[in-house]
């Protein structure tokens, strides 16, 4: 573990214009924050001294418990036993060994990630994280590492945070497991996944992802964690995750703060 240590999280250190024009945001956002109530990201209603969600939007959220697939985290309408895998697992098992999601992604999950992910709601990141690191509690004892699924630069530099990279520090700071930036790397841009099928996502993100040569050595026979915020059809992190298992990873696990969940399945 001692050989763990962080590196830069951005591949390109931004120019002054960019960081000048990232500390007068910062600045202003500041000033809103201080002279505004804090508005729930779902319903824009007023928070007071809290923070998160409402009530009644926190009362709505769907958290994924078990029963659920042991290998994809999909919950079962019923529990068939443990140790039991979904269709989907046993049809096209993934190159990842789990993947775990601590919510359902319905509207309030949406609009919790897009707040967090579009509307600089960077005070989010904590409490997504503690969620995460709950879901989580099943892979992250013994875990080596955690690793942020990286933007691309060009898309790094628009947006100005890497989303997974703040949810991997947050769960870091939970459960003690370091946080290996710069360690996965998207090495070409791809076009956003929405709107895509699932093979035509799986496509679109094909060789997208790599481990430099000079980072290789960082997970060399270690179990480390995939982090990123919403998993839809799942070819991103399977394709991270094969770069991992192809650079000497020894166990690739997924940690989620929402997924997409078909209603009402059941186990076979």
């Amino acid at each position: 573990m001692n050989e763990l240590v962080e590196a830069s999280e951005e591949q390109r250190p931004p120019s002054l214009v960019t960081r000048v024009n990232s500390g007068f945001r910062s600045l202003f956002r500041f000033a809103l924050d201080a002279a505004l109530p804090q508005l729930c990201p779902s319903c824009r209603e007023p928070l007071g001294d809290g923070a998160g969600l409402c009530a009644q939007c926190w009362s709505k959220l769907s958290p994924i418990e078990k029963p659920y697939c042991a290998r994809l985290g999909i919950p079962f309408v019923y529990d068939p036993g443990p140790g039991l895998l979904s269709m989907e697992a046993m049809a096209n098992p993934p190159a990842y060994d789990r993947a775990r999601a601590a919510v359902r992604y319905d509207e309030i999950a949406r609009s919790l990630v897009l707040a967090f992910k579009f509307g600089d709601r960077m005070d989010l990141a904590p409490m997504m994280g503690r969620w995460m690191a709950r879901a989580g509690h099943e892979l992250l004892p013994g875990a080596d590492a955690l690793i942020p699924v990286p933007l691309h630069w060009r898309r790094l530099w628009s947006r100005r945070f890497n989303q997974a990279a703040a949810l991997s520090k947050a769960i870091s700071a939970t459960s003690g497991v370091p946080v290996l930036f710069d360690t996965l790397r998207r090495v070409r841009a791809t076009p956003q996944q929405i709107g895509l099928s699932k093979t035509d996502r799986a496509s679109n993100v094909q060789g997208a992802f790599r481990v430099p040569n000079d980072r290789k050595a960082m997970i060399q026979g270690r179990r480390v964690i995939l982090i990123d915020d919403v998993l839809t059809s799942g070819a991103t992190v399977d394709t991270c995750a094969r770069a991992l298992l192809k650079a000497g990873a020894r166990q690739v696990d997924v940690l989620v703060f929402a997924r997409v969940v078909a209603p009402a399945r059941s186990p076979i």
